[in-house]
């Protein structure tokens, strides 16, 4: 016997690590920076009123995104719908007590 290990084929390709995309860019990536910008400029007590027949997907999955995108951000963000309209505002912050 020579001693060398017979390998089974391989079942997928393989790449150079540092050619792999880095980070997730998922189909709604676009649509929530849209939003996460405007509403780093939305004044205080206005929302944003975005058509659902813009949006590519659900209001649920866009939903969705957002509230990952906002939880990631640390951005207390809230959300409300009727039958033509997402809007999306920024939440003051709460406390219990007096700031210091």
């Amino acid at each position: 016997m020579s001693g060398k290990r017979i390998h089974p084929p391989m079942n997928f390709k393989t790449m150079a690590v540092p050619d792999v995309p880095q980070g997730r860019n998922g189909k709604h990536k676009h649509v929530v920076s849209r939003i996460l910008s405007d509403l780093d400029q939305v004044i205080e007590g206005r929302a944003l009123k975005i058509p659902l027949a813009d949006l590519a997907e659900s209001k649920e999955k866009v939903r969705s995104a957002l509230n990952r995108a906002t939880r990631k951000a640390g951005l207390d963000v809230a959300t409300a719908s009727d039958e033509d309209f997402l809007y999306v505002w920024n939440e003051k912050a709460k406390h219990d007590g007096p700031l210091k």
